[in-house]
C-alpha cells in the first residue's frame, strides 16, 4: 500500500525493482518489467518538464530543433529528448512543446522507428507540420527497411558489414549471424538491454513519403547526407528524407 502523497508511478517503480531483484522472477516477466521501468523513467522526465510548462509550450522559439538526439548533439540546435542529455526532457509522443509556425528546421535520425505506429508516429508528423513555419523543413533518417530486405537475397558480405557497423559493440552480436537476423533487427530490434529501445515500426523511402504527405507536407524528397548535421555512423544502411511545409 502506498503512503499518502506518494506518486503512484514511484510506488510502482519500487515494486518493479523489488520484483526484478527476486531470483524467482521469470525471464518473461523480467523483460516486461524492465520495459515498464524504462517507460516509468520517461514518464517522470516528461512530468517534470510538463509541470514547468502547463500549457505544453516552452518560452523559447528556437529556429532549429533536434528531436531524440541522445549523445549526438548538433551545434545551434535546441535538443528535445525523453532522456538526458537534452535541452528539454520531454516525451514527444505527447506532442511537441513548441509554438505554431515557429521552427525553421526539425531534425531527427534513428528516432522515428522507436515510437509506436500509427498513433505516436502520425501524431509526431502532424505536430511537426504544426510547429514548422511556412517553408520550414523536417529532416528524418531511419534504418532503411528496403536495404535490409534487399540484402536478404543478395551476397552475405554487405550483411556482415552491416552487422559489424550497427551491432558490433552490442551483447547480441554473437547471435546475429544471418540475413534474416538483420531483417529482424531492422524491423523489431528486441535486444533486452537497458541502453537500447525496441524498433516498433520499419520505414523505407516510400513509407516516409506517405507519412509526411498525409500530415500535410507539400514536398517530401530524398535528403543528401550532410555530416554537419547527421551522425556519420548512421549513414550506412539508412534512408533520409526532407519534407517541406
Amino acid at each position: 500500500m502506498r503512503s499518502f502523497g506518494t506518486p503512484v508511478a514511484d510506488v510502482l517503480g519500487e515494486q518493479i525493482a523489488a520484483t526484478l531483484s527476486d531470483p524467482a522472477t521469470t525471464h518473461g516477466l523480467a523483460r516486461a518489467l524492465r520495459a515498464t521501468a524504462r517507460e516509468l523513467e520517461l514518464h517522470r522526465h516528461h512530468l517534470a518538464g510538463r509541470r514547468s510548462r502547463p500549457d505544453g509550450r516552452i518560452g523559447q522559439r528556437p529556429a532549429r530543433v533536434q528531436i531524440g538526439g541522445g549523445g549526438h548533439r548538433i551545434g545551434g540546435f535546441f535538443n528535445i529528448d525523453a532522456v538526458p542529455p537534452a535541452d528539454l526532457l520531454w516525451d514527444v509522443r505527447e506532442g511537441l512543446p513548441l509554438h505554431d509556425d515557429s521552427v525553421g528546421l526539425l531534425f531527427s535520425e534513428h528516432f522515428l522507428e522507436h515510437i509506436d505506429y500509427p498513433r505516436s508516429a502520425k501524431r509526431y508528423a502532424a505536430e511537426a507540420h504544426r510547429v514548422l513555419a511556412p517553408g520550414g523543413r523536417i529532416i528524418t533518417g531511419v534504418p532503411d527497411a528496403a536495404f535490409a530486405l534487399g540484402g536478404y537475397y543478395g551476397p552475405l558480405d554487405p550483411v556482415e558489414e552491416t552487422m559489424r557497423r550497427w551491432y558490433g559493440r552490442r551483447d547480441c552480436r554473437p547471435h546475429i549471424n544471418t540475413r534474416l537476423d538483420l531483417v529482424n533487427l531492422v524491423f523489431r530490434d528486441q535486444d533486452d538491454d537497458p541502453h537500447y529501445t525496441p524498433h516498433l515500426w520499419a520505414y523505407d523511402h516510400e513509407k516516409l513519403v506517405q507519412l509526411f504527405t498525409e500530415a500535410g507536407f507539400g514536398a517530401v524528397e530524398p535528403w543528401d547526407f550532410d555530416e554537419a548535421l547527421a551522425n556519420p555512423k548512421r549513414r550506412w544502411g539508412s534512408v533520409y528524407v526532407t519534407a517541406t511545409k
